[in-house]
């Protein structure tokens, strides 16, 4: 056995210094179907580039030209509009920040369905109203295509990796294994949305509850860091705590080690917050925790923390309490 792995692998090196891995790479990604992909800002552009990793060819476009700089230098084509992907490629995943952005990429002058063809697969991983979620999919229906939402959970990170967890609203595809890790399949159209608002309101409790804690145990005289330790072998172990904690010095590599950079904004999260009440008053639903929370990040995005990650709750409260 030794043997046939040494002759391996001396096959390999001979093989390797005779032929071009580049061009094997370029022949790779032509075998492959090209996939269309709007929005290339924090999520949408390493999501992207994790399926130019796998061989598939990308097609893609941005509100912001300077978004497709770096994705075009790894190979993908760059076009101005949706309705021009849409010319292009049959298989498409939007990831755009809001209920009013999706409907413009899909239904806009410019947008997905102006050129769409039949039998193309629309792929929608924005955190989004699930009423729009169905919207388009009926739209889509009319032109003969399919539209599924699939939002995302994971952030920045997860996005980078290829680790992100897909919560989808129709038949899950192989391609979102080219980008997650976990593709959970949730029902009909609309119920990956009503899924992805459900934890985020849970994020964003979780999160305010983290912060308020690690703020009285420091007021008490504890230190963050041991804290934090007896927290995460204790009961009142969360994510937040345990994986993303909010103060400053206490973990390396989340926002509040960078001065709340990067991550998941505090306007994004206000805007989940918002499409969780707005879900909660339709189905009837008490949430005065979730409504308390979406309370206390919009007051955030008015005093100025709106591009700040969400962790940032934590320096908001030390500053409401003067310190």
């Amino acid at each position: 056995m030794a043997a046939v792995l040494r002759g391996s692998r001396r096959l390999w090196r001979r093989w390797s210094s005779h032929v071009d891995l580049p061009l094997v790479c370029r022949r790779s990604m032509a075998s492959k179907t090209a996939v269309g992909f709007v929005g290339l800002g924090n999520m949408g552009n390493p999501m992207a580039k994790n399926l130019l990793k796998q061989g598939y060819p990308v097609i893609a476009t941005d509100a912001f030209p300077h978004s497709c700089k770096d994705i075009q230098e790894l190979g993908a084509q760059i076009l101005d509009s949706p309705a021009e992907v849409a010319d292009k490629a049959d298989r498409i995943i939007t990831m755009l920040p809001s209920s009013p952005n999706v409907i413009e990429v899909y239904t806009g002058p410019n947008g997905i369905l102006k050129k769409v063809k039949k039998g193309s697969l629309l792929i929608d991983s924005s955190t989004i109203d699930p009423a729009v979620s169905k919207e388009m999919a009926a739209a889509a229906d009319k032109m003969g295509a399919v539209f599924m939402d699939a939002p995302v959970s994971g952030g920045v990170g997860a996005a980078t990796t290829g680790k992100l967890t897909f919560m989808v609203g129709g038949p899950a595809q192989e391609l979102l294994t080219c980008m997650g890790a976990n593709i959970v399949y949730c029902g009909q159209v609309g119920t990956g949305q009503a899924a992805k608002i459900c934890n985020n309101m849970l994020l964003a409790i979780g999160m305010i509850g983290t912060s308020e804690t690690m703020n009285l145990g420091i007021r008490l005289g504890l230190d963050p860091k041991l804290l934090a330790k007896i927290l995460n072998m204790s009961s009142g172990r969360c994510w937040a705590s345990d994986t993303y904690n909010p103060v400053p010095g206490v973990m390396e590599g989340v926002p509040s080690a960078n001065n709340y950079t990067g991550g998941f904004g505090t306007t994004l999260m206000a805007k989940d917050l918002g499409l969780a009440q707005n879900s909660a008053t339709g189905t009837r639903t008490p949430v005065p925790m979730g409504a308390l929370a979406h309370q206390l990040y919009r007051m955030m995005c008015a005093r100025g923390y709106g591009s700040k990650d969400f962790s940032s709750v934590f320096q908001f409260l030390r500053e409401e309490d003067g310190q």
